[in-house]
C-alpha cells in the first residue's frame, strides 16, 4: 500500500486519481508542453488525459488557443503555473489550480528584465528555440494581465485554488488573488516547483477536487496535534511521513484545543503545510468528533471514532500507527 512506484523518492503513481478525466496544463513563460511539470502530472496520474499545448508567445493568441481547447475538451481540471497561472485564472467555469500565478505578467517581465532574445527552456513541437521580447510584446502581456478577475462570479471563485510559494522571489500576487478568491494559501517552495513541493502541495489539492467531482467519501482520521510533536515541539519521528501517506487514502483532519489556536496553527503551517489547510478542528470535545479514527494521546472515553491511543503499548510510535493503517489497506 505504501510502496513507491517510481525510482524518484518523491513522485508516486496514483492510478485511481482523475481516472478518465481530462487535465489541461498551462505552462510558464519560455517553457513548453514538454516541461518537467507535465512529465510529473502524467506520471502521477497515469489514467488521466493530460493536455499540455505549447503556448504561443503572443498572449492573446495563447488565450484564444486555451479557450478553443476548453470548448473542445471540456477539461475536468486546469492547472497553470506562473504565466500559465495568469491564463488559468481567466478560463472561467472550470475547476482550476493557479500555482504562483503571474497576474501582473507585464510588470513581472519589466521588473525582472525578461526582454530581448529569450531561449525556450524546453523543446517545442515547432522546433523553435528562441524568441524576442520587445516593448510592444510587454504591452501585450500587460493588457492581458489587466483582464484578470473580469467576469468572475462568486460561484466560479469557489472553484479556484491559489497556491503560492513562501520562497518565491519572482512573483508575489497572493494579496491580489486572495481579495477575489477565498481558496488561497502558501506552500513551502520557490517559484519553480520541484518534485517535493509538487507532491506535498499540489497533489493534496488535486485529490480534494477529484473527490468532490466524483462524490467520493474517504474514511476520516482525526489526529491530535500533540501526537505529532516531540518534547521539543519538533515533529515526532515518522509523524510527517505517516501523515503524507495517510492523506493519500483518508480524509485527514488535525485537532487541537481552541486555546491553542495561536500556537498550533503556525506549527501546522510549518510542518504539515497544505494538507492541514482547511483541515484543522479546534475543540475541547474530541469525543463528539464524527469520523472513523481518532489518534490521540489522551483516553477520550466513549468516542464516535475508533480510538488509537498514541503512546500506548499498541501505538507507541508513528511507525506503529503507519503499520496499522497499512494493514487496513485504506479502509
Amino acid at each position: 500500500m505504501w510502496a513507491m512506484t517510481t525510482e524518484n523518492p518523491y513522485v508516486k503513481q496514483f492510478p485511481d486519481l482523475m481516472v478518465d478525466k481530462t487535465v489541461l496544463y498551462c505552462h510558464g513563460f519560455a517553457s513548453s508542453g514538454q516541461s518537467g511539470t507535465v512529465t510529473r502530472l502524467r506520471t502521477v496520474m497515469p489514467n488521466a488525459k493530460v493536455i499540455a499545448p505549447d503556448l504561443p508567445v503572443h498572449p492573446q493568441e495563447a488565450l484564444a488557443l486555451l479557450r478553443d481547447i476548453c470548448d473542445k475538451e471540456k477539461p475536468d481540471l486546469i492547472i497553470g503555473t506562473s504565466m500559465g497561472g495568469m491564463y488559468t485564472e481567466q478560463l472561467r467555469g472550470y475547476d482550476r489550480i493557479c500555482v504562483n500565478p503571474a497576474l501582473e505578467m507585464g510588470e513581472t517581465m519589466k521588473t525582472h528584465g525578461m526582454t530581448g532574445t529569450q531561449q525556450f527552456q524546453n523543446p517545442r513541437q515547432d522546433g523553435v528555440q528562441e524568441f524576442y521580447v520587445d516593448k510592444a510584446l510587454v504591452k501585450e502581456y500587460r493588457d492581458v494581465s489587466e483582464q484578470r478577475f473580469i467576469g468572475l462570479t462568486a460561484e466560479d471563485a469557489r472553484r479556484v485554488y491559489g497556491l503560492f510559494g513562501d520562497r518565491d522571489d519572482l512573483v508575489d500576487t497572493f494579496g491580489m488573488f486572495s481579495e477575489h478568491y477565498p481558496l488561497a494559501t502558501h506552500f513551502h517552495g520557490e517559484h519553480r516547483m520541484d518534485d517535493r513541493s509538487y507532491m506535498h502541495s499540489v497533489m493534496p489539492v488535486i485529490r480534494w477536487i477529484d473527490d468532490r467531482q466524483s462524490n467520493r467519501q474517504r474514511p476520516i482520521i482525526y489526529i491530535g496535534i500533540e501526537t505529532l510533536m516531540d518534547a521539543y515541539q519538533k515533529p515526532a519521528a515518522s509523524a510527517q511521513k505517516t501523515v503524507r501517506l495517510l492523506i493519500e487514502h483518508y480524509d485527514v483532519y488535525f485537532v487541537a484545543a481552541p486555546a491553542d489556536h495561536a500556537t498550533m496553527t503556525p506549527w501546522l503551517e510549518e510542518y504539515i503545510n497544505v494538507p492541514a489547510w482547511r483541515h484543522t478542528v479546534f475543540t475541547y470535545r474530541r469525543d463528539l468528533l464524527y469520523g472513523d479514527y481518532l489518534v490521540s494521546k489522551e483516553k477520550e472515553g466513549d468516542t464516535m471514532a475508533t480510538l488509537l491511543e498514541y503512546g500506548s503499548d499498541t501505538f507507541k510510535t508513528w511507525d506503529d500507527i503507519m503499520e496499522y493503517f497499512s494493514r487496513l489497506g485504506g479502509q
